[in-house]
Parts: C-alpha cells; structure tokens; sequence
C-alpha cells in the first residue's frame, strides 16, 4: 500500500476496533439482562434480530450510496448515531426499549461496516486481498473478543448501566477517528472514477457472488444461536458467572481474530474455495459439540474449535468478495451484500434458537444449526466450482 492508503487503513481498523469493543461489551449480558426482565426466548431473539431486521434492509441503500457518492460520510455519520443510540441503553428499562433501541442500533451499524469494508477492498493491491481482508478483520475480532471480557468485568464490579457508558464512549472515539484522520471525500478513488458501478441486476445473477453470500449467511446464523443463547445455556445448565460468560463469548472471536492474518497470507497463496469449505466443515463440527457439553471446559473446547473454523474460512472468503468488487467496480455493493447475509443469519439464528428454546430444549437448536452450516458449504460449493466466466456486462 503507499503511505496515505496505510494511513487510511489505520484509521479505519482503530476505528472499528473502537466502535465493535463497544458492542462486544453487552453482548454477554444483554440476554441474561432481558431474561431477568421477563423476556421469553422469542423475546431475546428478537433483541439480537431487530438490530440485524433494520440493518439488512438498509446495507443496500448505504452499501450502493457509497458507491455513488464516496466512504467517509457514511461512515463518520453512522459512528456518530451508534454513540448516541449506545448512551440510550443506559435509560433502558424496559424489553421493549431493548428491542427498539437494537433497531436503530441497527440502522448506524448499516452505514459502518459494509462501507469501511469496501474502504478497504478500494485501497487494497490486486493479489493481496486475503492479506489486507484478514488483517482488518482483525479489527472486528479483537474488539469482539476484548469487549464480552469487559463486560463481564465491568457487570460484576460495577454495573449494566457502566458497560453501556462504556459502548457509548468508544463508539465516540471511532466517530472522532473517523472525522479528523480520513481523508476528505473529494479524494477517495470511488468519487474519481469513469465508469459508473453496474446495477443491481447484474450483481445479484452472479453465481458465485450468491455461494459467497449463502455461506455468510449460514456461518452467522451458528453465531446467532451462540451469541444469543450460549449466555442464557451457559447460566442456567451450569451456574457460570458472568465473568465466565464472558470469557466463553470471547473465546471463539479471538481465536478466530488471531488467525485471521496468518490465514489471509494463506488465501492469496492457495485455494480460497477449498479453505472457505474446510472452515464451514469445521464450523459445522463446532456448533454441534455444544449439545453434548457437560460443564465450562466442554463449552471452553467447542468455542476454540468454532473460532478455528471461521478463522480459516472467513480471509479467504472475504478476498473472493474484493475480487468480485473490483471486477463490478461495486465494492460497496458487493460488501453490503455480503454484510447483509450477516444480518439476515444473525437473525434467522437467533430467533429459531429462541422458538427452539421455547418449544423444545435449548440443546436442540445446536445440532440444528450445524445441519444449517453442512448446507452452507453444500451451496457455495456448487456455486464456486466450476466458475464459469462471466462476460463483462454493459455499464451503460
């Protein structure tokens, strides 16, 4: 990268960091918060899937806008909001006020991670993709790992309504890192070019963009399921604090966190499609043996094991997303896409772990989601090979 790109770069992974540790830090407790109010499993489904129900329905108006009209004010706003929505959860009293407060939680988070990704994928070298894609995806991974831990900590000591001030005052630092050291919008390669991005029919015929997005969107519903009910499982099977909550929540993020660059060297030196199938079969593996825990340690060896998985899946399929963004020359699109395969598993997997909770026991819904993980592979293996090559389509 030459030195202003790596400038960017910077800005944009300490600004993640921030903004996701924020997020992190509740994440272990907003269940087990909403379960003590009252909530029924559907209830705390619907806590996790209101913030991915307004994000997936905007990540293509934000991801397409960005596309048109540059990264930097999308961004900067979205932090902003995400600061101001985060100081609200301290006045929450009620399961409503969580449900409604995760919605427009949700609505910042659309204008943030698809277009810094899309940042990235601009800035980044042809060949170098898994590199520079796991190595900022470091950034979400760290500050998801750190921030459950954090939390717990910060619960334990002090209070709820402490870990919410805490989300606030780092979505604020990411806003002011954003505002002063990016450049202005004027100079960013997306604004500067000829041709406009294709539409949206074109991206969405695209075989092997659809297998991108149905793996994404199977490998975040397993994270549905952990994130919103690993907590609640955790509690009430075993008694765990939530300090021991938290390191639970945390475990499969930094593994996954840590092995992301290495893992990104890798993709641009072997075969992505095989990488992203190995890691989904151990995904699978993963979610799975969380049914057959009996105590911290069994659940402590199931997150390492999740973590490996998308440590080894996600650069590689990350850095065929650039690929495709930059052959479309819609990088915010093709980004949104994807991060709105997140939203919609996210949502998908919290709210059947919460029916499943509901009707049958909460160990059912593990098992249950591996089978949706074994399909995910199943689908972008189809759809990745073989790749036909696609003619460029007609710009104008």
């Amino acid at each position: 990268m030459e030195k202003p790109d790596k400038k960017i770069f910077t800005t944009l992974f300490f600004s993640i960091l921030a903004a996701v540790m924020g997020v992190g830090i509740v994440v272990p407790l907003l269940p087990v918060y909403a379960h003590d109010l009252g909530a029924s499993g559907v209830y705390i489904g619907l806590i996790f899937g209101a913030f991915s129900l307004s994000r997936t329905f905007l990540l293509p108006y934000f991801g397409r806008l960005s596309d048109q009209k540059g990264r930097k004010p999308i961004i900067v706003t979205g932090l902003f909001a995400y600061a101001l929505v985060s100081i609200a959860f301290i006045f929450s009293e009620t399961v409503e006020t969580l449900i409604l407060l995760r919605f427009l939680q949700g609505i910042a988070s659309a204008m943030i991670m698809p277009v810094s990704l899309a940042y990235v994928g601009d800035i980044t070298p042809v060949g170098r993709e898994g590199f520079s894609m796991g190595l900022f995806n470091m950034s979400v991974f760290i500050g998801l790992s750190i921030g459950p831990l954090m939390g717990g900590v910060i619960k334990d000591r002090f209070s709820l309504q402490g870990a919410f001030a805490c989300m606030g005052v780092l979505a604020f630092l990411g806003f002011l890192l954003s505002l002063f050291f990016l450049p202005p919008t004027k100079s960013e390669r997306v604004v500067n070019r000829e041709k406009k991005p294709i539409g949206w029919q074109h991206i969405l015929k695209d075989r092997a963009i659809a297998g991108l997005f149905f793996f994404r969107f199977t490998y975040t519903a397993c994270i549905g399921i952990l994130w919103g009910f690993l907590p609640i499982f955790a509690d009430s099977e075993f008694s765990l604090s939530s300090s021991s909550i938290g390191v639970l929540v945390m475990l499969a993020v930094f593994i996954s966190g840590l092995i992301h660059t290495p893992m990104g060297i890798l993709a641009d030196r072997l075969n992505r499609v095989a990488m992203v199938a190995i890691g989904g079969v151990m995904t699978s593996a993963a979610i799975l043996s969380f049914g057959w825990a009996r105590g911290f340690w069994d659940l402590f060896l199931a997150n390492v094991l999740f973590g490996l998985g998308g440590g080894v899946a996600m650069p590689a399929l990350m850095a065929l997303a650039v690929s495709k963004g930059n052959k479309t020359e819609a990088m915010g699109s093709v980004m949104a896409l994807l991060t709105m395969a997140h939203s919609l598993g996210m949502l998908i997997g919290s709210l059947l772990a919460g029916v499943t909770m509901d009707i049958f026991q909460l160990r059912q819904a593990f098992p249950f989601g591996s089978l949706i993980m074994m399909i995910g592979v199943g689908v972008f293996v189809v759809c990745s090979y073989p790749t036909p090559e696609q003619p460029e389509p007609n710009r104008h």
